[in-house]
């Protein structure tokens, strides 16, 4: 009896309640509580808060998903999942797009996300991939209340990819009246979205706040607060984990890795992202410079322990490759990695007339892989390419790099969602973001193999593509990143590995705290 007296009094105290028409929240229906703190390894830039800035890269969207939202995007069930959009359609000649807007959806001051709200994001669109966006996107036509039709002008099998995933940030939707009423800049200090965080301050680079949106279309997130912290030292970050300083951080590699993993009540995770790391010889478009010559590039490739630097650098969870794509997209060719042979790669470079090596200037690295690039800058000098690293932050660095101000070496690294034809696009085409030059053969081939249907002959194209640029040795990919996160005692969910090849928490909603 004694077992049974409490749930029956607390059955009887909840019909009472509900008798006199108190609204009651049980543990399930509570709203958002606690704070999660993330210790980000990179600084936070404002144009971050802004999806019509957002770069051919995977940084951004830490920042996205939480603010915005878009008409399709990557989530656990899909990499093109419908969101702000109920569904969406194409016709069958493959030249129109209709998206039908949910019913009742809103950006944070209460406005309702509207076509022409899709549209004006779509217009102001400046970022990665918006040239090829503006290019084949022929008209944007406002249908009725709830749909938004995009024309283009010839069948573009790859819309949805460039329109809908993190390849671009061109389906993120902003409220059209708000950014007329505070201006650009007004906008970027405190922009107001449609996702399951609200902004709420923001210290440039250095913090971003947001708190739990309840009126978010999908669920009312369970967490109610949320910091951004730009942590750039790591052992700094795994020390304030210990702490209980941050509940979850991200890039943690080598002995401070093996360190949290062997801490108790810390987890250590790693995902195989979407992100690629390879060399980029910026002047090998230059007939004066030695990287003019394939056999320079390819002694380059051949120095690189690509192993060795993956056990000590990510605990062997990198996934090394010579391929530019991940094995994982739609249309990636496998491609073994060149083998680690230093003494091929020093007769190559007797045979290119460098048997005492050159000087090669920087090897900038992005930012923070600093000692990865110590680790390749040593290869390079064992066979006599010698590069003295230069450091940057993250948002400098990506700046300077899309603006084609790079000299020498670059350790590149793209993270963008997509498939083979977004990630050939930014960096091999001559309208990329990140290419400092393109081979005539490779633009023709792409501008082809966007106009083709038949996804076979596609495919055939853009394997083509990426068996020219390895013979060519246009880039000396590393390996696939292995990501690795910190995650601190409290967090029940981090949402770390909902998303597939999503190397940050997403969606930020999922995310929840162990009950007290």
């Amino acid at each position: 009896m004694r077992f049974l007296a409490r749930p029956v009094a607390a059955a009887v105290l909840l019909s009472a309640i509900w008798a006199l028409g108190v609204p009651v929240r049980t543990a399930e229906a509570a709203g958002p509580e606690g704070q999660v703190t993330y210790a980000f390894h990179v600084t936070l830039a404002p144009r971050w808060l802004d999806p019509g800035e957002t770069e051919s890269a995977i940084s951004p969207f830490k920042v996205l998903y939480a603010i915005h939202d878009a008409l399709v995007k990557p989530m656990p069930q899909s990499p093109t999942t419908p969101s702000l959009a109920e569904s969406w359609s194409v016709s069958p000649d493959g030249t129109s797009y209709e998206f039908l807007l949910r019913q009742g959806i809103k950006f944070h001051n209460g406005d309702p996300v509207t076509p022409e709200d899709v549209k004006f994001s779509f217009d102001r669109y400046r970022g990665g991939a918006a040239k090829l966006l503006k290019d084949k996107v022929k008209d944007v036509q406002l249908v009725d209340a709830r749909r938004v039709r995009f024309l283009m002008k010839e069948p573009w099998p790859d819309f949805m990819t460039f329109y809908g995933t993190t390849a671009t940030g061109a389906g993120w939707v902003v409220p059209k009246k708000y950014v007329e009423k505070v201006g650009e800049d007004g906008f970027r200090k405190a922009p107001i979205g449609a996702g399951p965080y609200r902004f709420v301050s923001s210290t440039p680079g250095v913090e971003i706040v947001v708190e739990a949106f309840e009126g978010y279309w999908r669920k009312t997130p369970s967490v109610k607060r949320l910091v951004f912290k730009s942590v750039p030292d790591e052992t700094t970050r795994a020390a304030g984990l210990k702490r209980g300083e941050f509940d979850i951080v991200y890039f943690l590699g080598g002995p401070v890795a093996e360190d949290i993993q062997r801490t108790p009540g810390l987890r250590l995770t790693a995902v195989r992202s979407n992100a690629v790391f390879f060399l980029e010889f910026t002047e090998q478009w230059d007939p004066k410079s030695p990287w003019h010559d394939r056999r320079v590039r390819l002694a380059a490739s051949l120095a690189i322990d690509r192993k060795t630097i993956n056990e000590a650098e990510q605990l062997g969870f990198a996934g090394i490759t010579g391929n530019i794509v991940p094995r994982h997209m739609e249309f990636a060719l496998p491609i073994d990695p060149h083998p680690y042979d230093p003494k091929r790669a020093k007769q190559l470079m007797v045979e290119a007339g460098y048997p005492n090596g050159f000087d090669a200037g920087d090897l900038t690295p992005n930012p923070p892989y600093f000692s990865m690039a110590e680790a390749i800058t040593g290869n390079l000098a064992a066979i006599g390419i010698r590069t003295r690293v230069r450091t940057m932050e993250r948002a400098a660095f990506l700046s300077t790099w899309g603006e084609k101000k790079l000299r020498g070496v670059v350790l590149g690294v793209q993270g963008a969602g997509g498939n083979a034809a977004t990630r050939i696009e930014g960096l091999a085409t001559k309208n990329g973001r990140y290419a400092y030059g393109v081979l005539p053969e490779v633009e023709d081939l792409f501008q082809r193999q966007a106009r083709e249907i038949d996804r076979k002959k596609r495919e055939e194209m853009l394997h083509q593509i990426q068996r020219i640029l390895h013979d060519r040795v246009v880039f000396a990919p590393i390996w696939e990143n292995g990501f690795i996160r910190g995650v601190g005692p409290k967090v029940e969910e981090p949402a770390l590995t909902l998303i597939p090849s999503f190397p940050y928490s997403a969606p930020y909603e999922d995310v929840r705290l162990k009950r007290p």
